[in-house]
């Protein structure tokens, strides 16, 4: 995960074009929002907002995973406190 986030900040990330459809009134609105906030364009607020809800949802995966791996942990005979050590320095649990 900590990768991933490493990558995502870096500017120089190769980009790769796309093609969706959206309806003309939310290109509008996004055109205006865009303005608003301060973006370049309407482009980089999508990306931003793709982005946005990517990261959620990647976290709720990586949170999907966290029972698998207490389990896991158990077997191999940790600790409740080592096992609550590891995903909070994972960044998998708040600390």
């Amino acid at each position: 995960m900590k990768e991933r986030v490493t990558k995502r900040l870096q500017k120089d990330r190769p980009m790769v074009q796309i093609s969706i459809r959206i309806p003309e009134d939310v290109i509008d609105d996004l055109k205006m929002v865009s303005e608003v906030l301060g973006f370049s364009g309407y482009q980089p607020l999508v990306r931003f907002y793709i982005g946005q809800g990517l990261r959620k949802d990647l976290e709720k995966v990586e949170a999907a995973k966290a029972p698998e791996l207490i389990l896991a942990l158990k077997k191999r005979g940790l600790s409740e406190s080592q096992i609550r050590e590891i995903l909070i320095e994972s960044h998998t649990l708040p600390a």
